[in-house]
């Protein structure tokens, strides 16, 4: 089933079919780039304007890719022009819906590409461990998950870089 970019309502019962039936999703599908589209509060059923548009402009991305053994490298970051900040970890998919469990290894600040600050993060407490609850990724080019936090998010994959 392809679906174009939806809305709150059809995420919702996307995630309650997730809970009930898992999603099939596994990680050669997760492997990219994705940028952030939209968000949604926790309990709300409409997206975030303001939210969704600040990181938008912020161009907010995940980047997946193949590590060692069942592994994914994973970067979350954000820019404004030349300036990006950006979290470097690992990342692992647990369960049956399932759950892509992660831990942030460094932070780094760059301009330009040139690295200005990187610094080493200390790994959180095992019952504190961020994670995304995978909805459904549809093969058109999108990924809803929940965060720990209760928010809803939405990303597109972002094109091949040559």
């Amino acid at each position: 089933m392809v679906i174009k970019r939806p809305d709150g309502a059809a995420l919702l019962e996307l995630e309650t079919a997730a809970r009930q039936q898992g999603t099939g999703v596994n990680a050669s599908v997760l492997l990219g780039r994705w940028r952030l589209r939209s968000v949604w509060p926790k309990g709300e059923i409409q997206a975030s304007s303001f939210s969704g548009w600040a990181l938008r402009g912020l161009q907010a991305e995940l980047d997946l890719q193949s590590g060692e053994e069942e592994q994914l490298l994973l970067s979350n970051a954000v820019s404004i022009g030349p300036l990006e900040l950006r979290f470097r970890g690992e990342a692992s998919l647990r369960g049956r819906r399932p759950l892509l469990t992660f831990v942030f290894r460094t932070v780094e600040l760059t301009v330009s590409g040139r690295c200005l600050l990187k610094r080493e993060i200390p790994a959180p407490m095992p019952s504190r461990q961020p994670f995304f609850a995978l909805i459904h990724r549809d093969p058109s080019g999108w990924l809803a998950a929940r965060g720990r936090g209760g928010g809803l998010a939405l990303w597109e994959l972002a094109p091949a870089e040559n």
